[in-house]
């Protein structure tokens, strides 16, 4: 699965490859499982980081169209017997606030490119090819690696006689490959699960919302298609699922759901303090309450009396 389009791309992500092996590789076995498990799971990382820009977009796209739910709720009602209209109204009001429906896609289409990268590289590096500036020593070291006894190279439906090439159990490669998918599906269900939820507390009346369940339920039917991937390229999945949703937990435990009163007028939610915030050791002048104010001290005034009360004398 090699576009030529993306031959710049390949060649940057075996270059990363190479690097950070280089590294592991001063202080590890650099022909151990370890090594190439922390290359991969590194590589991940350092992916997710350069797209991380465009998930704080995605993340303040959706956070004003929560602000926006119950004007677009009450347009939803007003134009309920003419969709057109409303469609159209709706999208002027996201457009008018800056919000773009489409903002949550960024990521997943950044991350496609991504995708096809690794599994290129990680493809040919399976099947013994030196590509993209990578030395046949680097590939045979990645094809000799093994995690948890299962060689870094095999896929679920790879060939008896070809696992044993790599000098690795059938039935002990079968069930980790087999747990790594399995893992992969779960952490893909607790992914959209995460994001469906927080789509459906934020728009109740989204016509999308069926739709949204069943993709829920679905998608991690999809992970068993990394059955035919090598072991190498399921970790980066694993990797990027726990990423996102570590992620997703952060950003949502920082900015929850904005709350509604009856009249639609939004209720102030107290956000919950950040990391560094619960780290800091507080002071005793800090933990202690704040003394009670001062009393006010009010003077009395003597109250103003007329000249013939101050003299004595009488008036004419």
């Amino acid at each position: 699965m090699e576009l030529s389009w993306l031959s710049w791309l390949y060649e940057a992500v075996a270059h990363v490859i190479i690097w950070i092996h280089t590294g592991y590789s001063t202080v590890l076995d650099p022909d151990s499982g370890l090594t190439w498990a922390l290359t991969i799971i590194t590589l991940t990382v350092f992916m997710r980081i350069l797209i991380f820009p465009l998930f704080l977009k995605q993340m303040r796209s959706s956070r004003k169209m929560q602000e926006l739910a119950p004007k677009v709720q009450e347009l939803r009602k007003r134009y309920k017997n003419d969709k057109q209209r409303m469609n159209q109204e709706v999208m002027a009001l996201y457009q008018g606030a800056g919000a773009n429906p489409l903002g949550g896609c960024l990521p997943v289409v950044a991350q496609f490119p991504i995708f096809i990268s690794m599994f290129t590289v990680l493809q040919n590096m399976a099947n013994g090819h030196p590509k993209y500036g990578m030395t046949q020593e680097l590939v045979d070291s990645a094809r000799s690696a093994h995690i948890f006894g299962a060689p870094l190279p095999a896929n679920f439906w790879m060939s008896s006689e070809d696992i044993a090439g790599f000098d690795a159990g059938v039935v002990q490669t079968k069930v980790v490959l087999a747990i790594f998918v399995a893992i992969s599906s779960l952490t893909t269900f607790l992914t959209v699960r995460q994001s469906v939820t927080r789509s459906m507390a934020q728009m109740p009346d989204n016509p999308m919302a069926q739709q949204q369940k069943i993709l829920m339920y679905i998608s991690p039917l999809f992970a068993f298609f990394s059955l035919n991937f090598p072991l190498g390229l399921i970790l980066y999945w694993v990797t990027t699922n726990v990423w996102t949703l570590g992620q997703q937990h952060w950003f949502y435990s920082r900015h929850p759901m904005p709350q509604y009163d009856a009249k639609g007028n939004p209720i102030p939610v107290e956000t919950k303090p950040g990391l560094m915030a619960k780290l800091r050791k507080t002071t005793p002048e800090e933990q202690a309450p704040p003394p009670p104010p001062e009393p006010k001290i009010v003077r009395q005034q003597p109250s103003r009396q007329s000249r013939s009360k101050r003299t004595g004398s009488k008036k004419s």
